[in-house]
């Protein structure tokens, strides 16, 4: 009787050890499931339009910049956002505005007259522009969209600093140092560049 009873509980022992060990084992790999992520990506590229470019890029500013947005409160805490801008302004001609009637030659002189310079673009460049700090901001959607609009002010204030620092008169400038040599090289004349 007593190697019965030995005999029973040593049962439940091994019985209640397996229960544990699966219940332990069930708890790691639902706790596993729980944090491991599976990324999906999915993709479907197709061109919208296709676009002729004839714009000449005659100068590009690199430009860094440092941008602060509060928003301010009267209850509430004022919300900030302190932003490094890195990124580049480019300016061009574009050649397709160039009509056969902008172009004249003699025997030794060939004159275009070209469009007036253009910014091309205004580009930030996400990889090593980056957000230092934002406080004050309960909700992430505020914090997105007050974020989404830095990069806009960014942007903007690159353009005027880049308009304030003659950008389009460099870009005529260059005209001349860049373009100009290169016409006389393909015509065998001397080249005279105008702007409209």
């Amino acid at each position: 009787m007593l190697n019965t009873q030995r005999s029973k509980i040593s049962l439940t022992l091994v019985f209640a050890l397996v229960i544990t060990g699966f219940l332990i084992f069930l708890f790691f790999y639902i706790k596993h499931e729980f944090n491991t992520t599976r990324t999906e990506v999915t993709e479907d590229a197709m061109v919208s339009r296709v676009i002729s470019m004839g714009k000449l890029e005659l100068v590009k500013y690199a430009m860094k910049d440092v941008v602060e947005k509060k928003e301010l409160y009267s209850l509430l805490p004022d919300s900030r956002v302190l932003f490094v801008a890195v990124g580049e302004v480019t300016a061009c001609i574009d050649l397709t505005k160039v009509k056969r009637g902008d172009i004249s030659q003699s025997k030794d002189t060939v004159e275009i007259t070209l469009p007036q310079p253009e910014i091309c673009y205004v580009k930030l460049d996400h990889q090593k522009s980056k957000v230092y700090d934002v406080s004050g901001v309960w909700f992430p959607d505020k914090a997105r969209a007050i974020v989404e609009d830095v990069y806009k002010l960014a942007e903007k204030k690159m353009l005027t600093t880049a308009t304030d620092m003659n950008l389009l008169g460099k870009a005529r400038e260059n005209a001349n140092l860049i373009f100009k040599p290169f016409l006389e090289n393909v015509s065998g004349k001397k080249v005279v560049i105008k702007f409209r």
